[in-house]
């Protein structure tokens, strides 16, 4: 990976963040892209501080301009794309039959659409490089979750738009890859909208059993290097995967019995 060209959406927290840490940290000259100027400013200094090469783009992902320009400044900068991960995304805790359906819109925008529009303006020159593109997914895109309509949705969307990708650029080299990280300890529950779209505030799990963000940034690499698929990183993920085909009302029973334990659960 030492001078390929990497561009990370969501880069300034999270996954994304750990992922930006981990690739400059192998020589990739890494693109960080995420909508707060402030934040993705911060991790630009803190890595060009240990002589990485690094470089920010403001980029709101629901914006089809801003993800133009994050592509067009890319070139500019570096001349070719090698890997595109696309990994901005939010969620959503609350039942579809109280939820405002701007919420659903909003999950669909930065999720299903952050990655079609990003993924537009990079396919070709990913396809000059015969690179990866990526897409940080769930296996709640493999069977829905309850409480989480919206972002099952959009995993779904993306899931399908990723593999039609795969298949139209069999004979053109492109790696695509679909990465389901399973929960990962980040702020991204904390943000999750509620019925009324506003920020949740809190993680109703606990994230100190979680997955670091460290260890899914360099089981991501490592998958990239070997042009998987499809990477599903908790055992846990890979029998839903599997069972959903088989016995899926036994993945619905499970999947409500888990959730609903958790604290304020929408559903008992």
């Amino acid at each position: 990976m030492k001078d390929k060209v990497v561009i990370i959406t969501g880069a300034s927290s999270g996954i994304g963040l750990a992922t930006a840490r981990e690739f400059a940290s192998i020589g990739s000259k890494v693109v960080l892209a995420a909508r707060s100027q402030e934040a993705i400013i911060q991790v630009e200094n803190e890595l060009k501080q240990k002589g990485y090469e690094v470089f920010a783009v403001k980029t709101d992902v629901t914006l089809m301009e801003d993800c133009k320009n994050l592509i067009d400044r890319t070139l500019e900068k570096y001349g070719k794309i090698d890997v595109l991960i696309n990994n901005a995304g939010i969620s959503m805790r609350a039942l579809f039959v109280d939820t405002d359906i701007e919420v659903l819109k909003k999950l669909m925008d930065v999720n299903f659409w952050g990655t079609v529009y990003c993924t537009k303006y990079a396919l070709p020159h990913l396809i000059k490089t015969k690179g990866s593109l990526v897409g940080i997914s769930s296996v709640a895109g493999y069977h829905g979750l309850p409480g989480r309509s919206g972002y099952s949705a959009s995993k779904f969307a993306m899931h399908g738009f990723m593999e039609t990708l795969r298949i139209e650029n069999l004979k053109n080299g492109l790696h695509v890859m679909i990465l389901c990280a399973g929960f990962t300890k980040s702020e991204i529950r904390k943000h999750a909208l509620t019925a009324d779209g506003s920020q949740q505030g809190f993680t109703p799990r606990e994230e100190e059993k979680m997955m670091m963000p460290e260890q899914v940034a360099k089981k991501l690499i490592r998958a990239i290097r070997r042009k998987k698929r499809i990477k599903i990183l908790t055992i846990e993920g890979q029998l839903i995967a599997l069972l959903q085909r088989i016995v899926p009302e036994v993945v619905d029973r499970g999947a409500y019995k888990a959730l609903a334990k958790e604290p304020d659960s929408p559903f008992k």
